[in-house]
């Protein structure tokens, strides 16, 4: 097999820590290769003057596939996210979030399995916001019917492709009427090519905050637009333990680009202790997007023995006292026993 070239972005805070560890694991697959380090973010911002140069935006395009750790994002001053500037350059419009228990980490809420899809391109997330008198802001909400009918196919042809059996539309047309109806419409209308293989519903976000919390087991998978995405994948994460345990990726026409879903998280960085498994489960992700299914299993099923056999080895937010390096050693040589073996 050739090897691969993808992008390598380390980000802030954390990033690098858990980046080095997700590599060092796909690399224990025997999945072959070619990592291009590149640099966005804050570090970039202090460098080059931007958090998301054009050279990289060039060299993602060009290999098609990139590995990203979080990026740090002031609050209400600074520069611009770079994720959102990322998403929008590149296409990348459907976000994917799959939050699935980790045996060895149970919660309170019981078994979780669920996908999350999540539009990412729009919505408030468009950035359109003005001053129109002192002291008063507006924010326009963007939704458009080419984007939502876009994701809402996306998350059918998404359920027939992993064998998922139900849908969930989460919206909030009860109020906005115009701007989440046109969403729901558009969810309805991409679900009847589907009908007899996936099932279709819909939900307001504020209900399925609260069902979220008494029974997760009622949903499958959930559709939704940009804002309510970003704040449920959160939320569905506490489900299973954590954002250190949730991984994803984001899917354009061209190109995609895989990251955990949390933060930088500056507070630990430098420390030793940040959780990589979320991270390394967004590399099986990227594995099994470029068609090796082996290593994709094989670090899922090595994160699922790791977590069941020696909690000592686990990461503080975990509730152990290992750290980084130790808990991505024990996952390395899971994966490297394995792969001897033939077990996938």
């Amino acid at each position: 097999m050739s090897k691969r070239r993808v992008v390598l972005l380390p980000g802030d805070g954390i990033g690098p820590e858990v980046v080095e560890a997700a590599r060092r694991v796909v690399e224990a697959t025997g999945l072959p290769v070619e990592w291009v380090p590149m640099e966005i973010g804050a570090i970039a911002y202090e460098k080059y003057g931007d958090t998301l140069p054009a050279d990289v935006l060039q060299e993602i395009r060009r290999c098609g596939v990139a590995l990203k750790g979080p990026t740090t994002t002031p609050s209400g001053t600074g520069h611009t996210s770079a994720n959102v500037r990322m998403r929008k350059e590149l296409g990348l419009f459907a976000n994917v979030r799959p939050v699935k228990s980790v045996p060895g980490l149970e919660t309170p809420y019981g078994q979780t399995d669920l996908v999350i899809v999540r539009e990412n391109t729009e919505d408030l997330y468009a950035g359109l916001e003005n001053e129109i008198a002192p002291g008063v802001i507006t924010s326009i909400k963007v939704i458009t019917e080419v984007a939502s009918r876009r994701i809402a196919k996306f998350a059918f042809e998404y359920a027939v492709r992993w064998n998922r059996k139900r849908v969930t539309a989460v919206h909030k047309a009860n109020i906005m009427k115009k701007a989440d109806g046109l969403f729901l419409e558009c969810a309805r209308q991409e679900s009847l090519p589907y009908e007899g293989r996936v099932k279709f519903d819909d939900i307001l976000v504020d209900a399925l905050a609260m069902k979220l919390v008494t029974k997760p087991s009622q949903f499958d998978m959930l559709l939704l637009e940009n804002l309510y995405g970003d704040i449920v994948s959160d939320l569905a994460a506490g489900l299973i333990g954590g954002l250190g345990l949730a991984p994803g990726a984001n899917y354009g026409p061209e190109c995609a680009v895989f990251e955990a879903i949390h933060g930088s998280a500056p507070d630990i960085a430098g420390k030793g202790i940040a959780n990589p498994i979320a991270m390394i489960l967004s590399a099986a992700m990227m594995c099994h997007h470029l068609g090796d299914v082996e290593s994709y299993t094989r670090i899922r099923k090595s994160v699922r023995t790791i977590t069941t056999a020696d909690h000592e080895l686990l990461t503080p937010d975990l509730g152990g006292k290992g750290t980084s390096r130790t808990l991505a050693d024990a996952i390395v040589r899971e994966v490297e026993r394995r792969r001897r073996e033939g077990d996938d």
